[in-house]
């Protein structure tokens, strides 16, 4: 048996429609379906988000990755307030 994950929810009519990607090959087979309530994505503090940005610095182990030039900012100055 191979396991598959797949999420879904639950309509508000109680009905659960699930969309299984198996081949013909996997067709009239049992399934065992698993319910976990979902719980919800904790909100980051800003000290949290920092330390999480922080651990991404040098996380990509390819060597050829680089950042491009970035170009020049175009030089802008205020007109005269539209009337």
């Amino acid at each position: 048996m191979n396991r598959m994950v797949v999420k879904s929810r639950v309509g508000s009519d109680g009905v659960l429609h699930l969309v299984l990607p198996v081949g013909v090959e996997e067709a009239d087979k049992e399934v065992l379906i698993t319910v976990e309530l979902a719980t919800p994505k904790k909100v980051m503090t800003q000290e949290e988000w920092g330390a999480w940005v922080d651990s991404m610095a040098g996380s990509i182990p390819d060597p050829t990755f680089i950042r491009h030039p970035q170009g020049k900012y175009e030089e802008w100055t205020p007109g005269p307030a539209a009337s």
